[in-house]
């Protein structure tokens, strides 16, 4: 198990960025940079031992400050949609930057994925290296109420795992959602549509025209939305009921939140590489990188095409802060928010 920094870059204010890049013995690799406490990328071996990156991203931190679909990053205050950008919270409305239509998204116009984070590099043990990624949020920011403070904790293991240990406070009643956005495709280029998925999820969100849910909770069954057997991404992704093909969609997952379980299973058939994901948030967004279009070129100089890449967004439901049904999003002082997410990788 090893850990390496470096620069990665500056800021336009001349802050330098750090970058690290944690390995272990079989061969995984992962580099994650404070700007947005970024996955950059992510490197693990397909069936014969091949090296290859699994991860959408960007060689540099220029690239990055130039805009990008949340490759890799951490989203908050409230990753996802908010409707109309407002909500209600102990009888005060809250308003919020508008970033997507008339919706708030993934925290508004400069969300956590824009910060640049604080980083401290954790002591490698002998089955694993991490590194911990904190941002404060000041009460106010992007139309949020309370200071807020986030932990992030990245841990590489020997057993190719990259565990993320979410962990956060505040002085004053606020939603809270956190995920990190990574788009994988485990092929290492092209699209996406032949991967295979499995997803412990027999129920999900139906939204509206803008995505954002009406509240309702419906079963999968009969629908383009039915993973509950490993299918091919492509076999149905015209028949999503979205105006555009292709998944951009929140699942109820089986275990509720309540524990540390598995969440999704995804197949490469080529490269043999398989991802696990398991988490303790009740659910997942499955998006099958439907706004890429060719024009991006990242890591390595692989083009981004569409459905180029996929990401399983572990969460708490889009808009629940509106949604009284929905399990709650709400964070109060002296309470610590906690949630795990695990992407493991083997290969069959």
């Amino acid at each position: 198990m090893s850990l390496d920094e470096k620069i990665f870059g500056q800021m336009p204010d001349g802050t330098p960025v750090k970058i690290y890049t944690l390995r272990n013995p079989r061969g995984m690799i992962a580099r994650i940079t404070e700007f947005g406490a970024i996955i950059t990328e992510l490197h693990v071996p397909d069936r014969n031992g091949k090296d290859g990156n699994v991860v959408l991203g960007f060689d540099d931190l220029d690239r990055y400050l130039r805009g990008h679909p949340f490759f890799g990053a951490i989203a908050g205050r409230v990753a996802n949609r908010i409707g109309n950008g407002k909500f209600v919270l102990d009888g005060q409305e809250y308003a919020l930057a508008k970033n997507n239509g008339p919706n708030h998204l993934h925290g508004g116009l400069k969300g956590f994925d824009k910060k640049v984070w604080k980083s401290k590099p954790l002591p490698a043990g002998g089955h694993s290296v991490a590194v911990e990624m904190s941002c404060f949020s000041l009460d106010g920011e992007e139309g949020y109420p309370g200071n807020l403070t986030l932990t992030v904790l990245y841990t590489l293991t020997d057993r190719n795992e990259l565990r993320i240990d979410y962990k956060a406070t505040t002085d004053k009643a606020t939603p809270v959602n956190f995920t990190n956005h990574s788009y994988f495709n485990l092929a290492g280029s092209g699209d996406i549509l032949a991967h295979e998925l499995w997803l412990n999820a027999d129920k999900y969100t139906p939204v509206d025209d803008g995505l954002i849910p009406t509240g309702e909770i419906k079963s999968v069954k009969g629908t383009a939305l039915d993973f509950t057997k490993q299918t091919a991404v492509g076999a149905r992704y015209k028949e999503t009921g979205l105006k555009t093909p292709g998944y951009d969609h929140n699942f109820v997952l089986n275990h509720g939140g309540k524990r540390l379980d598995l969440a999704a299973r995804v197949e490469e058939p080529k490269s043999g590489r398989v991802l696990e994901v398991l988490t303790t948030e009740p659910g997942v967004q499955f998006y099958t990188a439907n706004g890429l279009d060719g024009s991006i070129t990242g890591v390595g100089g692989v083009q981004y095409p569409r459905f180029g890449g996929f990401c399983l967004e572990t969460q708490h439901f889009p808009d629940s802060i509106n949604k009284p049904n929905f399990p709650s999003v709400v964070l109060h002082p002296r309470e610590t928010f906690e949630s795990t997410t695990v992407f493991k990788f083997s290969v069959k």
